[in-house]
């Protein structure tokens, strides 16, 4: 890890504009047409697979071009999935709040590279309030190296969340900034870090920052009682099912509620880089810090190995090279729903999907190639199971 990688002005401006030219001088294969699987088909993958309810949106130059639905939010009730029905976003909240806060810094308000010992009022150890208690961190002074680029690239040595933890610690795994491990911990102390240093309410800046902005009426930071008459349950791997969990905190690491017509008016407007600077919108899909991992989870496994697709991660999303150009992923789940963003910055395309079955994620990868074209996206990477090693 190249550590001054982290700090060079102006970087991803300038590896933007040099693809931007590449591309534009014919160096990348033309593209195929945007495609889709027939309705026919995405069903007989879903019966296949045992799942329930799925939604789906494709985008092209920035723009939607298409949303579909299909089966149940509620099987046993017959309820059938439609555009407008609220789905867990779970992490797909990440890249939305990575967005939020990359306003704050194009602001001026958010020094990205600041450590947190200039960020907070007071030390990290001394706020000891769950779901931001720190205290286990008061013998670890690496929490001074911390910085917002650094947890927004999942490179802050956090493991996932301490609840996972034999003894349910928090603690430093790895030194900051020297190696990504997912981390939903890493996004919610940057959420302490906008409230607690900055002054400001996560979830009214995301609505007025990144929900109103794109027109995304039934998505929120927390459960809204409008979502209820449009709501899926969730579908585990064994079938059992899980009502729709209502989530009342604010959580920057996975408390969304949102819909596919939602997600794709977001990640249409990601693509395109409303509300932000280009360079900012350039960072966001820069890999900063390389990922040589084997696969995603779990976070501090052993074995690493080298993507030849250059797999790193940007400040909120995943980058690798695609054989069309530079593309970025990021994914979701809980226990009973998946959700999944593939995007090729090439003819700013992007396919979505959701869905209330955790089963789901059996056939993102099929689905996004059929969408897409051939693609390089290291699935291995993120869904462990297709790795047959």
């Amino acid at each position: 890890m190249r550590l001054g990688a982290w700090r060079v002005p102006g970087v991803p401006a300038l590896l933007a504009a040099a693809l931007t030219a590449l591309l534009a001088a014919g160096c990348a294969p033309p593209l195929r047409p945007l495609q889709s699987l027939s309705d026919p088909e995405v069903g007989r993958v879903m019966r296949r697979e045992q799942v329930q309810g799925l939604a789906l949106a494709t985008i092209e130059n920035g723009q939607v071009a298409k949303v579909r639905v299909f089966g149940m939010r509620n099987a046993a009730l017959g309820s059938p999935m439609t555009p407008d029905t609220v789905l867990v976003g779970a992490a797909l909240t990440q890249p939305a709040f990575a967005y939020m806060v990359l306003q704050l810094a194009d602001e001026g308000r958010l020094d990205l590279d600041a450590p947190l010992d200039r960020l907070l009022p007071r030390p990290l150890p001394s706020y000891r309030l769950r779901p931001f208690d720190y205290g286990d961190l008061a013998d670890d002074a690496r929490w001074r190296a911390l910085t917002p680029r650094m947890l927004l690239a999942h490179g802050g040595g956090f493991a996932n969340f301490r609840r996972l933890a034999p003894d349910g610690r928090l603690r430093l795994q790895a030194d900051p900034g020297t190696r990504y491990a997912y981390s939903g911990e890493g996004y919610m102390l940057l959420q302490l870090v906008v409230e607690q240093g900055l002054g400001l309410d996560v979830g009214r800046e995301m609505q007025r920052r990144v929900f109103d902005r794109f027109g995304m009426r039934r998505t929120s930071m927390h459960w809204r009682p409008d979502f209820a008459d449009n709501v899926a349950d969730g579908y585990a791997f064994d079938g059992a099912v899980q009502p729709h969990e209502r989530r009342y905190r604010v959580r920057a690491a996975g408390s969304m509620d949102t819909t596919i017509a939602d997600q794709a008016r977001l990640w249409a407007g990601i693509m395109r880089g409303d509300g932000l600077r280009p360079d900012t919108r350039a960072a966001f899909a820069t890999g900063w810090l390389p990922i040589a991992s084997r696969h995603q989870f779990p976070a501090f496994a052993p074995g690493d190995t080298e993507w030849p697709q250059k797999l790193a991660a940007g400040l909120g999303v995943v980058t690798f090279e695609d054989r069309t150009g530079p593309a970025w992923f990021a994914g979701g789940h809980d226990d009973t729903s998946a959700g999944f963003v593939l995007c090729l910055e090439t003819g700013q395309r992007c396919v979505v999907m959701l869905s209330n079955d955790v089963r789901a994620e059996r056939i993102f990868p099929e689905l996004g190639r059929q969408a897409l074209g051939p693609d390089d996206m290291p699935w291995s990477w993120a869904f462990a199971w297709m790795d047959p090693s």
